[in-house]
């Protein structure tokens, strides 16, 4: 085994190893030799080899999310620095551990007009947990061993993006038989779920409220105990609400929030207005349990987290800062189950809506309503659901998705620029089958993803394209120009054809409801390497057929 004879490679990788981090995303570079001969020669890390950095640093997102635990990337010096920025938000937002690590020039030859050479100190400064700035020289080495052990430190305790940039100075590519240097590990501390609040008084409040309603945003599969499930779903007084990234179910929660509320009258609100709001997980995905509890708000809105709590609907008053388990073990046992028709009247609603969304879909021409549907009829049992964002992500939530399904999307910024990157990187993590599900746009905005050697045999994409960015034409505005066409649908011709032929996919097409039901099911059982289905839809009913949905289903 080789090292690189730089000081600061051997200290950045001895540290890594230390701390379990060993899953490293490498994209080609001179500047970063040193950190490519560290980490490629040692054969105690995974490592990948990912040319697009923007995509590489999504694959990275992809398996730390499904990991747990932090994954780096590594890159050279100047602009591909910046390409790592969309994945860095998304893992701010998203609370998933990424380490970046950027080669730089020394200090000297910043900005004097030297190539490859950009600004790179605190360069995600708005969306970072911590940034490392290394210096070069032995002299340094104590300052380095503390900012690196930090940095990573910060990662794992705090689960979150760190950013640490290290200059080397030529020649790179010089290499030893021994290691040099042995850099003290400063072990990361372990974090406690214990609740630190006094919760006799939120016990009392909950006690005697007659309406208690529980959002749940994005969850890991898994997150909450089963016993926690069961109380909150038998309590009369407890409205518990969810969505497709929730990963939660009960048949006595409402797993379709948009069916439910969209065709709610000012009264219907009213007696929905919950007394206490009570959330946990990530983001929220449906808009309008945004508008409606900002709009009617509880009296008080309780936030259970580790880290931190958004005060999303304007009238946040507890943050409790513990895990979801470490509250529920603590707190349910000492509340009682109130009197109440509050969970009753909303299920019925439920159930309502139910039989009208069914009879719905007998009647509706071919569409992406039509299409997503009958994919999640179809999805088989066991699988690593992957969903990109904008119209893919909505739909999902109007649909039964069967609760063997493990479900992920990109919901901190809900950009589409990484989707499919992020679900080849989880897709090669994940024990089970990956299906991503995908709108066009987002699909060939990310194609590059599909240029990765790592990509599972046992992964499917589904591109519902509908030739452009047909979420535009459920807002409002003029849909019959050709600044819409151009600017905000963005029409195109594009087939995934071509690109499923360049990168080894096996192809397949459905352009009618004829094919949909069988092509699906012959779709799934493809076993043999990575597969692409390619469902044609037309682009000028869907947004009437959904907008006359939530019409229909009153």
């Amino acid at each position: 085994m080789k090292f690189s004879n730089k000081i600061l490679s051997q200290t950045l990788v001895q540290l890594c190893l230390d701390k379990g981090i060993d899953h490293i995303v490498i994209s080609p570079g001179s500047r970063n030799a040193p950190l490519t001969i560290g980490f490629g020669e040692h054969p105690k890390f995974k490592c990948f080899s990912i040319v697009d950095e923007r995509c590489a640093a999504f694959f990275a997102l992809g398996i730390a999310q499904q990991l747990k635990k932090p994954v780096a990337v590594v890159c050279t010096s100047g602009s591909a620095l910046l390409n790592y920025y969309p994945a860095v938000a998304e893992a701010f937002y998203s609370d998933i551990p990424l380490v970046v690590i950027s080669a730089d020039r020394p200090a000297n030859f910043i900005d004097i007009g030297d190539g490859q050479t950009i600004r790179q100190e605190h360069v995600f400064e708005n969306h970072i947990l911590y940034s490392a700035n290394c210096v070069e020289g032995e002299e340094f080495q104590v300052k380095n061993e503390t900012e690196i052990n930090v940095a990573l430190n910060t990662a794992i305790e705090l689960r979150g993006p760190v950013h640490i940039n290290i200059p080397f100075s030529e020649p790179l590519y010089h290499t030893v038989e021994n290691q040099l240097v042995w850099p003290q590990n400063v072990p990361a501390r372990q974090r406690t779920a214990s609740v630190e609040e006094n919760l006799d008084t939120f016990i009392d409040r909950w006690n005697s409220s007659k309406r208690k309603m529980v959002l749940v945003g994005v969850l890991p599969p898994n997150s909450v105990e089963e016993r926690f499930v069961e109380q909150l779903a038998k309590d009369g007084s407890v409205l518990v609400l969810t969505e497709t990234t929730s990963n939660l179910h009960n048949e006595n929660f409402i797993a379709a929030i948009d069916q439910l509320i969209a065709p709610l009258t000012e009264e219907d609100f009213k007696k929905l207005q919950p007394d206490i709001l009570l959330t946990f997980g990530g983001m929220v995905v449906s808009k309008k349990i945004k508008a409606f509890l900002r709009g009617f708000s509880p009296k008080e809105h309780w936030h259970v987290d580790s880290k931190k709590a958004n005060d999303t609907f304007f009238v946040l008053t507890q943050h409790f800062k513990t895990s979801v388990n470490g509250f529920f073990a603590e707190f349910l046992p000492k509340t009682i189950s109130v009197e109440s028709d509050y969970q009753s009247h909303w299920l019925a609603i439920k159930r309502h809506r139910l039989q009208r969304h069914a009879a719905y879909e007998d009647e509706i021409p071919y569409s992406d309503f039509m299409v997503f549907s009958e994919i999640f009829k179809q999805l088989p049992r066991n699988v690593h659901l992957q969903l990109s964002n904008s119209a893919t992500i909505r739909y999902a939530q109007l649909f039964d998705i069967n609760d063997s399904a493990e479900v992920f999307c990109n919901r901190g910024t809900s950009g589409i620029d990484g989707s499919t990157s992020t679900a080849v990187g989880a897709g090669y993590a994940s024990r089970l089958p990956t299906v991503f599900l995908t709108g066009d746009l987002s699909f060939f905005y990310d194609s590059n993803a599909l240029w990765n050697n790592y990509i599972p045999k046992n992964f499917k994409i589904i591109v519902v394209n509908n030739g452009g960015g047909g979420i535009f034409r459920i807002l409002p505005g003029e849909k019959d120009s050709q600044l819409f066409d151009t600017y905000f649908e963005t029409k195109h011709s594009l087939s995934a054809k071509q690109l499923s032929e360049m990168f080894g996919f096996k192809y397949e097409t459905i352009h009618g409801k004829e094919d949909l039901k069988e092509m699906l099911k012959d779709f799934f059982r493809i076993t043999e390497g990575p597969a692409l289905l390619e469902i044609f839809t037309p682009s000028t009913v869907n947004d009437r057929v959904l907008l006359d949905y939530f019409k229909y289903i009153l």
